[in-house]
């Protein structure tokens, strides 16, 4: 077959895969079943005939690691918040701050912040803690759309935040770059951009009323701060320790780090949380999130069969970099919308190859390409962490106002995001901070 034979096959294949997508969209599928009709279509457009069955097979285990680590790490801080440990925190929290809101929506944002950075998902981050902050900040007088678009941003940014950054991971995974080194290039933009956005959003905040307050956030009865506490400090030497004794404790992996954190925060609570209807509720509120790791996994897959991935690859390799810089504040989010945790492999991926020949530094682009990624996720079709947050909060206005909402600190986002792309070689002192 002749070069301009395969060329014309591959297009043709990227074509069936868009359109098989699209057909699923318009019968209104899910986004994980439209990426399914896109990997069979592409799979059968690319002759792969009844090899499809073990592309499918493989592809599908390609993130397993990934899947584990959300389950184990998403049934820890369910636990958490079953044993009422969410309400224990952002009660101490208005207790102790009522009266110093800057304070407060700082607190706040750290509470938003560590559930989507422990497990990679800003999703989880809204659903443990985000009803909770929302009456806090609903105390403090802040309207509906600014609450929403508060969370929606901070829950972005938790999943970009270390130690978990899937869009890295998957990433780093596919590159032959070992994931080392982002913890500062990713934490110090990550809280500066958060706090910008608490100040900034939450700027006419009042200083709360206590009472009010507390009284919209259910008491935990008996509840110890070391209850609270000690699951986190484990995982915190867990984390650690491997680091300070590299020849003297083992290496757990995330996955074992997270079920290890999880037995020892249900041993502490164990009379008020029934830990086998916890992970049984948690692996169904994961499940669309696994299924779609599993399929961008056979997207990956399938794509690297009939030659797509190569011929995206091959566009932006070639691609000047004027150009490259131009389009990324717009087609990443865009690719995240469209594919949530798939834009990082059919984007991510050639994009680290591209750069990372011309001399730049790979972990400092995927710390800046991880700020842009979440905000994808507000996004249609999928708008993930968007449609999740307001509906949390209770928002009933229309998701237009709730975008617009959220544009001055988008754009904070990407600026700060795009210069870490740009400026990569010359941001390399993060890596020797962390």
């Amino acid at each position: 077959m002749s070069a301009d034979a395969i060329y014309m096959q591959t297009i043709i294949a990227g074509i069936v895969m868009v359109g098989a997508y699209v057909v699923g969209k318009l019968f209104k599928f899910s986004t994980e079943m439209c990426m399914f009709l896109a990997v069979v279509g592409g799979g059968i457009a690319g002759g792969a005939g009844f090899d499809l069955f073990r592309h499918l097979a493989e592809g599908s285990v390609t993130y397993l690691d990934i899947g584990l680590i959300f389950v184990f790490a998403t049934i820890f801080m369910n636990i958490i918040k079953e044993s009422g440990g969410t309400n224990y925190i952002v009660r101490k929290i208005v207790g102790a701050f009522y009266n110093k809101k800057i304070l407060m929506l700082i607190l706040l944002m750290c509470v938003i912040l560590i559930p989507g950075a422990l497990t990679g998902a800003g999703s989880i981050s809204v659903l443990v803690v985000g009803g909770t902050v929302a009456a806090a900040l609903g105390a403090m007088g802040l309207s509906k759309v600014t609450i929403s678009a508060i969370i929606f941003i901070v829950a972005g940014l938790s999943a970009a935040a270390p130690p978990i950054n899937i869009w890295a991971m998957m990433t780093c995974a596919n590159t032959a770059i070992p994931y080392v080194g982002f913890t500062m290039p990713l934490l110090i933009p990550i809280i500066i951009l958060g706090l910008f956005t608490v100040l900034f959003l939450g700027r006419k905040a009042k200083v709360i009323d206590r009472e009010k307050a507390l009284k919209d956030i259910p008491e935990p009865k008996g509840l110890s701060g070391w209850s609270v506490g000690i699951p986190f400090l484990v995982l915190i030497f867990l984390l650690a320790a491997p680091r300070i004794w590299p020849f003297g404790f083992p290496v757990l992996g995330l996955p074992l780090a997270f079920a290890i954190c999880a037995l020892v925060a249900w041993a502490m609570n164990y009379k008020r949380v029934n830990i086998l209807k916890v992970s049984k509720d948690t692996v169904s509120q994961l499940t669309p999130l696994l299924a779609t790791t599993a399929v961008v996994g056979m997207l990956v897959q399938i794509m690297s069969f009939n030659g797509v991935k190569g011929l995206i690859s091959m566009w932006i390799v070639t691609a000047p970099l004027i150009v490259v810089w131009i389009i990324l504040p717009f087609i990443i989010p865009i690719s995240e919308g469209l594919l949530t945790y798939g834009g990082a492999m059919v984007i991510g991926i050639p994009l680290i190859w591209m750069l990372n020949s011309n001399g730049i530094n790979p972990v400092i682009v995927l710390a800046g390409l991880s700020l842009l990624w979440p905000l994808g996720d507000g996004l249609p079709p999928t708008a993930l962490i968007g449609r999740l947050t307001v509906s949390t909060v209770g928002y009933k206005g229309s998701y237009g106002s709730f975008l617009k909402e959220c544009i001055v600190p988008w754009i904070a986002i990407t600026v700060v995001g795009m210069i870490m792309v740009i400026f990569a070689n010359n941001l390399s002192f993060l890596m020797m901070v962390g």
